[in-house]
């Protein structure tokens, strides 16, 4: 992604490419993979800190980019690379140095196996902006999503599928998300979820199957866990479904990964289809918070949410009851209007 930006800005000036990592050919046969063009990338691989910025000094370019700043090393600090103090002097020397030329500067980290920037975090608090590169190591998807911006907005995200030619902007994730549901099995519901400020429909996949262990056994992919056996207990609670024999597998389709609670009703409705053996119409989006009365709860964003299931072609629509009634727009669907699990049972699974 840093070389395919770097090919964006050809003609504004120079770049320099800072690699503690990988050396000059490396980077080329990347750049040669990508077909990158911009013949005014400068390239230095380089660890120490001073001579990093003697390199912008010089070469005064429009873009710098550290890569990574975990092994850049600054003589004056006998702490080993990566340390915070580390990280904090260099961070500081490279805003000093490249703000005073009103340079642009991106800064790579390394991230944790929890997918959180590894080492110190005084890092994210000295920078503009952090942005996040999120995707699943099986799956082509990847979610660029900001978490900090001192200049704009951090409620957008950009979504890519990694191929050959490297990151493609996917312009319409929902069409992606849900194109392989060709059929209309039992255990599959498709829901709104908003990332950032953009709707995107997603396809739940819940499977329940009778326990052979002591216990009966919850497996979520894609959602909190917790959240997952939370609902279960409001569906045996509330909807009088015995659950407790079986085993509960849910799945979020293209492994994306959902903490928005407006998909705790089509969590709920996959997994009553699945006991039940009892198909959602195809034609259906489920979309709700449940709290643990069994109530459906308002969400938020609901005319962007209608207006996403309205331009794929779905014709009916699942909502809380308390977002119907405050609806001013008129749509070409069946908005159904609910009031807790039971109601919504009956319109999903009739």
């Amino acid at each position: 992604m840093i070389l395919q930006i770097c090919d964006k800005v050809k003609g504004e000036g120079k770049v320099l490419y800072v690699s503690g990592e990988e050396s000059a050919e490396q980077i080329k046969m990347r750049a040669d993979r990508l077909n990158i063009k911009n013949d005014d990338i400068l390239f230095l691989g380089e660890t120490d800190i001073d001579i990093v910025n003697q390199a912008i000094l010089d070469s005064n370019p429009k873009l710098v980019i550290i890569d990574s700043i975990q092994t850049m090393y600054s003589e004056e600090l006998s702490a080993a690379a990566g340390s915070v103090s580390q990280v904090r002097e260099i961070t500081s020397q490279v805003m000093r140095v490249c703000k005073s030329r009103a340079i642009t500067t991106i800064i790579i980290g390394h991230v944790t196996k929890e997918g959180n920037i590894a080492g110190p975090r005084v890092l994210e608090h000295m920078v503009d902006t952090v942005l996040y590169l999120e995707g699943e190591r099986y799956f082509s998807y990847r979610i660029l999503r900001g978490v900090k911006n001192r200049f704009g907005s951090t409620n957008e995200i950009g979504m890519f599928e990694m191929r050959e030619e490297g990151m493609c902007e996917i312009t319409n994730p929902s069409d992606i998300l849900i194109s392989e549901r060709e059929d209309n099995p039992s255990g599959s519901c498709i829901v709104s979820s908003m990332e950032g400020t953009r709707p995107i429909l997603v396809e739940l996949q819940a499977l329940t199957t009778q326990t052979i262990y002591g216990y009966a056994k919850r497996t979520a992919n894609g959602i909190d866990f917790n959240r997952l056996a939370l609902l279960i207990a409001v569906l045996e609670k509330k909807a009088g479904l015995m659950l407790n024999s079986q085993d509960v597998y849910l799945n979020v389709a293209g492994g994306l990964r959902i903490n928005e609670p407006s998909i705790d009703l089509g969590i709920l409705m996959a997994t009553a289809s699945s006991f039940k053996n009892s198909p959602i119409p195809k034609d259906m989006v489920i979309i709700g918070e449940v709290g643990l009365t069994g109530e459906v709860r308002r969400i938020n964003l609901i005319q962007k949410r209608l207006k996403e299931v309205e331009r794929l072609g779905f014709k009916t629509c699942i909502i809380p009851e308390s977002n119907k009634k405050d609806l001013k727009d008129t749509y070409n669907l069946d908005i159904i209007g609910v009031r807790n699990v039971n109601e919504a049972m009956k319109k999903a699974l009739g």
